[in-house]
Order: C-alpha cells, then sequence, then structure tokens
C-alpha cells in the first residue's frame, strides 16, 4: 500500500494566524492530535501538535529547568522555548523543520519515517500542496484490515472506489468529525472514525454502500461518549 490507498483526504488545517484556543478546540472537535498550517498561498508552512500546545502550560507560570538543561541550553534555543510557551497563534508554536511524504511513499516508507523521526503524522504533497495526512492511525488501519485471502495491494478500482467513498462522506451536515478514513480492498470498503450518533453512523454506511463496485462495507467507526 501506498500513502494515497490509506492517507485521510479530509484534511482539517489552520492558518498561521489562528489562535491557540481555535486550535485547541479543532483538534479535540475532531478527535485528532495534529493539524497543518497552511498560509494563504496554499503552502504547507509547518504543523501544530498536542505536544507543542502543551507547552502553553507557561502561560500559568514559567517551569524551572533542571540545572543541567541549562547548561547546555543557548540564548536562541532559551528565546524558543519563551515564544513556544507565551505565543497567541499558530505560527508562534507550530514545527516550521516540516517531514513529508508524496502520494506513492509507500506504507513502509512511512512507518520507518515516522519511527525515526518519532513522530505521530506526515503530510502529504501533491507539488508541494496538500492532499492528505498519513498518521500513526491510518497505518494501523491499513494492518487491521489486511486480509490474508486478498491482494497484496488496491487495484485501480480500488483507489477510485475510496476517492469516490471520500468525497461521498465529506461536507454532509450529518457527519459531526471530518478525520473519517476509508481503506478499499478488492472492492471491500472498511470506514474508520466516529460518528455521535447511530443515525450518522447509519448514513455513512448507506453512503458508502451506493457507491459502484462496493461489494461490502465493514464498519469500525467507533462512538463518541455524549458531551465530550
Amino acid at each position: 500500500m501506498r500513502a494515497k490507498d490509506i492517507m485521510t483526504t479530509d484534511v482539517a488545517t489552520v492558518a498561521p494566524d489562528t489562535a491557540i484556543a481555535d486550535i485547541a478546540k479543532l483538534l479535540m472537535d475532531n478527535k485528532i492530535s495534529g493539524v497543518p498550517v497552511v498560509n494563504a498561498a496554499g503552502e504547507t508552512v509547518g504543523m501544530v501538535s498536542e505536544g507543542d500546545l502543551l507547552q502553553q502550560v507557561g502561560l500559568a507560570g514559567e517551569v524551572r529547568r533542571s540545572w543541567w538543561l541549562r547548561l547546555v541550553s543557548s540564548p536562541e534555543q532559551d528565546a524558543k522555548d519563551f515564544v513556544k510557551s507565551h505565543g497567541r497563534c499558530a505560527a508562534d508554536i507550530m514545527t516550521t523543520d516540516l517531514v513529508s511524504v508524496t502520494e506513492d511513499t509507500t506504507a513502509a516508507e512511512i512507518a520507518r519515517l515516522l519511527e525515526e523521526r518519532r513522530i505521530k503524522r506526515v503530510p502529504v504533497l501533491r507539488g508541494g500542496a496538500l492532499v492528505g495526512i498519513v498518521s500513526r492511525g491510518n497505518l494501523l488501519h491499513a494492518l487491521a484490515g489486511h486480509r490474508n485471502d486478498g491482494p497484496a495491494a488496491p487495484s485501480a478500482d480500488d483507489r477510485t472506489i475510496r476517492q469516490e467513498v471520500s468525497q461521498a462522506l465529506q461536507g454532509k451536515g450529518w457527519t459531526s468529525h471530518g478525520a473519517t478514513n476509508v481503506i478499499v480492498t478488492d472492492g471491500v470498503v472498511e470506514l474508520w472514525g466516529w460518528v455521535e450518533t447511530e443515525v450518522e453512523r447509519k448514513a455513512m454506511l448507506l453512503a458508502a454502500q451506493e457507491i459502484p463496485g462496493v461489494k461490502k462495507v465493514i464498519d469500525h467507526l467507533g462512538a463518541v461518549p455524549p458531551g465530550t
């Protein structure tokens, strides 16, 4: 499998001037742990993760470093840490040393990249434009959906079905979370993500079943507890 077979295409993004509180709400509402930062030209300029937001605890009072960290630190690093803990928008706290992949990068290469760089997600770019994101969760979905009786990789038809199912689920007024992932192998569609009601679940399954070429839809959708 390649990035285009497992990536989430309905990607939530923020602008460089998006406020910290709005980013935190977006992550919570969509049940995701990180979000790409995209500028007005459509370029992906950074990534904000839960870890970046957690450094905002500095707003409630400076955390004293251990003596050995102070010895190996530098004025530049101290300045960066201050901005991270006191920043007010995405541009202040985002990670700019981005690691990205293309649609044809293999799942194995992505898994190795996430492990080596100790990151949880990687943006998928096409000519510099963001077309998706692959997280550890996406890789696990692909692994969990692997069937020994199926083909080794999705066919061209499977990729067409995946695109059409993803489009059918995007922008609907009855979908509560935008991070639904679609895996298709030999015409069998597997849906991963979250729903808030059983009616929403049924609507998503029916929308997938209506796509030409779909043989079966497997429901892996989790229910979000009320009030969360």
